[in-house]
């Protein structure tokens, strides 16, 4: 089964589907992105790129939302704070290393810094 996600104007990712290996295959049985694309763009209409799970393609796993740059053909995602920064993965990160100390942290945009967590006790269920 092979992946792909709708793009909206501005490369906004507005669903991802399931394709049949069928519907992407060449005559050899091959997976062919522009089958795959050509398939989702007969039923549906708009503009298609394929994604994967295990980030073969794309470096992230498409999701709505997700954003398509097609300069660093990627799928990013949506960035959770404006000091954050791009890395090479397409993932964004804090300007600030998150403490490696076993301590739960939330970011806290304001003072530029990862911020303990109170001790929230166990769960009873």
């Amino acid at each position: 089964m092979a992946h792909f996600a709708e793009l909206d104007a501005n490369n906004v990712v507005q669903r991802v589907i399931v394709v049949a290996n069928k519907d992407t295959a060449d005559a050899n049985g091959n997976e062919v992105e522009s089958i795959g694309v050509a398939f989702c763009q007969k039923l549906f209409g708009g503009t298609w790129v394929q994604t994967s799970y295990n980030g073969n393609k794309r470096k992230n796993y498409a999701g709505v939302g997700y954003t398509y740059d097609a300069d660093i053909d990627a799928f990013i995602p949506p960035k959770p704070y404006a000091s954050w920064v791009l890395n090479d993965a397409a993932q964004w990160e804090a300007p600030v290393a998150m403490p490696d100390d076993g301590q739960m942290y939330s970011w806290d945009e304001d003072s530029q810094s990862w911020v303990a967590m109170a001790d929230s006790g166990s769960l009873t269920i």
